[in-house]
């Protein structure tokens, strides 16, 4: 196995957003991490990696690579698999899943490749092969060079654990902490959704607010791992970090079912004093007491032919209530025309940042303060 300090540990993200997560990576500590296309690239111990997990809010995943060699044949690729560390990780006691893509290569069958790799794992370690499996191994074939690496993440990172009631089409928590830090928010300011839905950005700010560790009520993958030290992990989790945060945190929606698991989810993420959640109309929208902060809204899109059209009066009220309610406060929305954006009458700045969420090509539309 690699020494410690020299593991490659790649932290995936959400396309376009590489740079705002490599600027959270080195806000928390993280030595030297390098942006490339969907995630960023750092290198440390099996610690590091553990940490990655729970302190990161930008990540979706933390991928460790165990290998990357040239292959050109089934072969080849059965041996060069076997010479990597499996008997140090994994063990009779855990299922692993394996996932291979083959792109322009000499080996272009996905399928047989995982078999090649599976072979060398299980004959190595003894674990089984299983598509539930404990621990995934996601092997990538490109230009005949193949690059192994095993998720210690387990699911996917936006599942903070302390949130269970969603609304329908959901913004995932770690794609809700990206658009929050590009749209300049650090803590310090409240923040208020008029469409909050099940209250993901409401949530993520507070939460960031407190100063809590993302990862801090739920399990990974890396813990089923033969390497895995519950001392030194245990020692990592209780180092308390939250703080009383100045700033408030306000959701609205329309839909009192929506309300009422916001507060459900506030009360499980142990925010609940530091959220309000109030079933209201876009129209009765009132600025809060206190200072100015952040406008956050993820609107209904126009994903059909004629949705542009009957959306586009929600977000002209929308634009209206806020230029009159909220001077002083900054606004971040994210939809997928320009169209829809241009209906609220904003001042939004140039250069929306577009990215995909859920499949759709969406932008993030900013103002500065509002006159």
């Amino acid at each position: 196995m690699k020494p410690e300090t020299d593991l490659e540990i790649f932290l995936v993200c959400a396309p376009g957003f590489e740079q705002v997560l490599r600027a959270e990576t080195i806000e928390k500590g993280f030595k030297k991490p390098k942006a490339s296309h969907g995630g960023v690239t750092i290198w440390g111990g099996w610690s590091v990696a553990w940490r990655a997990n729970l302190d990161l809010r930008g990540a979706s995943k933390v991928l460790v690579r165990l290998g990357s060699f040239k292959v050109t044949h089934l072969s080849q690729l059965e041996k060069r698999a076997s010479e990597l560390p499996w008997s140090e990780l994994l063990n009779d006691q855990v299922s692993v899943r394996l996932e291979a893509s083959c792109t322009k290569s000499k080996i272009y069958h996905q399928k047989a490749a995982a078999e090649r790799i599976g072979r060398a794992i299980t004959r190595a370690a003894g674990c089984r092969l299983d598509d539930e499996g404990d621990i995934t191994i996601k092997a990538r074939l490109f230009e005949d060079r193949c690059t192994i690496s095993i998720d210690i993440s387990g699911d996917g990172l936006h599942k903070r654990g302390h949130k269970e009631a969603l609304n329908k089409a959901p913004l995932r928590e770690t794609l809700a902490a990206l658009i929050l830090r590009q749209c300049g928010y650090d803590g310090t300011e409240p923040v208020l959704d008029p469409m909050c839905g099940s209250g993901t950005f409401v949530l993520e700010a507070a939460d960031i607010a407190t100063c809590q560790k993302p990862g801090r009520s739920r399990s990974f993958a890396f813990e089923k791992l033969m390497n895995f030290d519950p001392e030194l992990w245990e020692k990592m989790k209780s180092k308390d970090t939250r703080i009383s945060p100045a700033a408030h945190f306000y959701g609205f929606d329309r839909d009192k079912g929506a309300i009422e698991r916001s507060q459900a989810n506030a009360q499980r993420a142990d925010l609940g004093d530091q959220c309000t959640f109030t079933h209201a109309p876009i129209g009765t929208l009132k600025r809060p007491d206190g200072p100015a902060g952040l406008v956050i809204i993820n609107p209904p899109y126009g994903v059909r032919l004629g949705d542009v059209k009957k959306l586009s009066a929600l977000y002209k009220s929308l634009g209206t209530v806020l230029m009159r309610e909220f001077s002083g406060w900054r606004v971040g929305i994210v939809t997928n025309t320009d169209k829809l954006a241009k209906a609220t009458g904003l001042p939004f700045v140039e250069n929306p940042m577009r990215f995909d969420h859920g499949g759709i090509k969406v932008s993030l539309y900013q103002t500065d303060p509002l006159a």
